[in-house]
């Protein structure tokens, strides 16, 4: 059992979860003992619990476990646990049996420790052959973990409770968290052919997205913009993407979309803009899965590091993502035709841990992405387009300097 190297960039947090491996690892080193770790036989693995909370882009890319998950363990009931927020973006996936919603306290201003409670008096008498953490995270392990019955507990040791665990999935290096996930597949013995991802919806919800847009004068093709993120030091000004927002609309004579929360209204006035007639406010008007749908039918989707660009990759449209503290090497958008504008060796990104800035400017690194870069990548990606007769090259200026990938 090892309790290191962690991957996690919080001192203070690293500090406290060596500690407590240390006191966890020392006081069960006799069950560890005593306990025999039990070969993995998929005939016998008939209940599997999959585990992975907040957020929801993190959530989308744990669905790809789930179709190697069922390959390998053909004859087991497979149940999801995550955010009640997530849960909508799961509904009519054949791959996955069952669902449990739970907002964990340590992460979630949406429940407190009775809320926990309750939810371990919900599990009490469940009994699972195989749980897999894909988080990887000590409080995870646990507090939702530990305390269930379960023949096989699996997870990485990065972030600490490796003791807690059955098998360890040793930690493959820094990559793409669809593929950090699928790794712990992998080490189940799962074969991972191609990567199944998708937001599964029925006919009416598409009818029901087509009459919106007919209703809005939305007409295509169209361009997404989601200007919000859940942190933001991740977000791109929106004075930016309005003049972002102008130019597709009157120089590219594109209609565009701009989607957000409900809280996140005044930020979409912002950016809607006086863009006029071609530009269009859907903002708070849309669940999780018409977002998904809507999604699916644009052109292309910019936005910032944010759950909507998970959700275009998986359903198949191509994102131009804006990325400043996070790392696009490990959550920019899966798959192919997506395109990254960042700046290239950013020296404060490796420690940056998203909620407090450490570079003597703040949000320097999304300060740094200019218009012009921006709107020239996003006619690179409308290129195909350009042939059925829009003559937007004239329009488009030299990316420049930065990393664009």
């Amino acid at each position: 059992m090892s309790t290191g190297p962690y991957k996690i960039v919080n001192a203070r947090k690293r500090r406290l979860t060596r500690l407590a491996d240390l006191i966890g690892a020392t006081l069960s080193l006799p069950w560890r003992r005593w306990r025999r770790a039990r070969p993995l036989d998929p005939a016998e693995v008939r209940e599997i619990l999959l585990i992975r909370t907040l957020y929801l882009g993190d959530v989308m890319m744990t669905v790809p476990m789930l179709r190697p998950l069922r390959e390998r363990f053909p004859g087991a009931r497979i149940t999801l646990l995550t955010a009640a927020g997530a849960a909508p973006l799961l509904e009519g996936n054949p791959d996955l049996d069952a669902l449990i919603t739970y907002d964990p306290f340590w992460f979630s201003d949406r429940s407190g420790p009775l809320d926990y409670l309750r939810w371990r008096w919900r599990m009490r008498r469940r009994r699972f052959d195989l749980v897999i953490e894909a988080r990887a995270d000590i409080r995870e392990i646990l507090m939702l973990v530990r305390p269930l019955r379960a023949t096989h507990k699996v997870s990485y040791g990065v972030g600490g409770g490796a003791w807690m665990l059955t098998r360890v999935v040793p930690y493959p290096g820094v990559r793409h968290k669809v593929e950090y996930h699928l790794d712990l597949c992998r080490a189940l013995g799962c074969r991972v052919e191609g990567v199944h991802w998708d937001v599964h919806h029925s006919a009416a919800e598409r009818a029901a997205l087509q009459r919106l847009l007919a209703e809005q004068g939305v007409t295509a093709p169209f361009v997404a913009v989601h200007p919000g993120s859940r942190l933001a030091l991740k977000r791109w000004p929106a004075a930016r993407y309005a003049a972002l927002v102008e130019r597709v609309a009157r120089r590219l004579g594109l209609a565009v979309v701009v989607l957000g929360a409900p809280g996140e209204r005044a930020l979409v006035a912002e950016v809607v803009g006086a863009g006029g007639p071609r530009v269009h406010d859907l903002s708070g008007r849309l669940g999780l899965r018409a977002m998904a749908a809507l999604l699916r039918e644009a052109r292309v989707l910019v936005c910032n590091d944010s759950a909507p660009m998970h959700l275009a990759a998986a359903v198949g449209t191509p994102a131009l993502a804006l990325f400043g503290p996070s790392s696009s090497v490990e959550t920019g958008p899966y798959g192919l035709g997506h395109r990254v504008v960042e700046v290239a060796g950013l020296w404060c990104r490796a420690e940056c841990d998203e909620h407090g800035c450490r570079h003597p400017e703040r949000q320097w690194c999304m300060r740094q992405l200019g218009v012009d870069q921006v709107f020239a990548v996003l006619c690179e990606m409308l290129g195909a387009e350009a042939a059925a007769g829009a003559n937007w090259s004239q329009n488009c200026h030299s990316p420049g300097s930065l990393s664009i990938q």
